[in-house]
């Protein structure tokens, strides 16, 4: 999937991909969605996953997809993988056909996210 319009869904969002990055994509969401009531979204052409405030991103590119966190930071000891992106909170997992994921690590991931934003608050607040 390349950069251009926004999905008019997030169904239409997993829709527009294929092969690899749809099925992780699909798992990913599926685990997301299990691991704590998250609103979904389309923001800035990603799948958003909402929790007090923006929490968790799906973004497919061309040969990579980003599982990004906006307190990606904070969830470095649960997955080292997470690389700091930006000068804020943000981190993100970078997946390619070859990287191994597994529904429970989105998911205690996911879980993990989602009590920060609720114990913290909305990371796009301004304080």
């Amino acid at each position: 999937m390349t950069m251009g319009p926004a999905a008019e869904s997030p169904d239409a969002y997993i829709a527009a991909l294929s092969g690899w990055q749809r099925d992780r994509c699909e798992m990913m969401r599926a685990a997301i969605m299990d691991a704590a009531p998250f609103d979904e979204t389309i923001k800035w052409t990603n799948l958003v996953f909402m929790a007090n405030g923006p929490c968790i991103l799906i973004r497919a590119e061309e040969a990579r997809v980003l599982l990004g966190f906006w307190r990606g930071k904070r969830l470095r000891d649960l997955d080292p993988r997470i690389k700091a992106s930006g000068k804020y909170e943000l981190g993100n997992l970078v997946l390619t056909e070859t990287t191994d994921v597994t529904a429970e690590e989105v998911a205690r991931l996911a879980a993990a996210a989602h009590r920060l934003n609720v114990e913290l608050g909305n990371p796009a607040a301004r304080t």
